[in-house]
């Protein structure tokens, strides 16, 4: 049995560091802060939908409204995996519709958990504009979807699954990279997640 080698992509210093660049890149292409409502999919993209919140705000000097997408019911893969606990949805008082909303998410992979963000959205209101930041691109894409902000396109074969770990849900700060059994398209093992 081969042991899986993991590799450090990300440590907790790049990540900040990647987030302030899409925290910047983000209000650069909405010409300001105003109109931007920041909404994180469930469980990874809350902390980072926060922490760009708190960055826009800090040199921007006002405030951003954040909020949670739980994706669960309009995910395509409900019948093939085991029952999962809904999380939340929380938009901000602000509501979104109007705005330029902007997914974010740790992993972008097969383009199945944007999808199902984007059906969840729909039902929530009519944003101006959707926009889409990642913290990792790791390609594979399934459908034509793409981010508008990558913090480390992150070239990977199938069989290499990405693991992001975040302080605010995993007690440290880093991205990993390791190889192991084949990851079956749209799904990430060690997230737990379609991406």
């Amino acid at each position: 049995m081969n042991t899986p080698r993991v590799r450090t992509v990300l440590e907790a210093a790049d990540i900040d560091r990647v987030l302030t660049r899409i925290s910047h890149e983000i209000v650069e292409r909405a010409k300001g802060a105003d109109e931007i409502v920041l909404l994180g999919i469930q469980t990874r993209g809350v902390p980072l939908a926060e922490r760009i919140g708190r960055k826009i705000s800090d040199f921007e000097n006002t405030s951003v409204p954040v909020g949670a997408l739980d994706i669960t019911m309009y995910r395509d893969d409900l019948r093939l995996r085991p029952a999962r606990a809904l999380e939340t949805t929380a938009l901000p008082e602000v509501g979104i519709d109007g705005r330029i909303v902007v997914l974010v998410d740790d992993v972008l992979f097969s383009g199945r958990t944007i999808r199902a963000a984007l059906d969840a959205l729909q039902e929530l209101g009519r944003p101006r504009a959707v926009r889409l930041a990642v913290l990792v691109d790791r390609g594979h894409r399934q459908l034509p979807i793409r981010a508008d902000y990558v913090g480390k396109n992150l070239p990977t074969a199938l069989q290499e699954s990405v693991r992001v770990r975040l302080q605010e849900t995993d007690g440290s700060d880093e991205v990993t990279l390791s190889s192991g059994r084949p990851t079956p398209l749209g799904t990430d093992p060690t997230s737990g997640d379609a991406a």
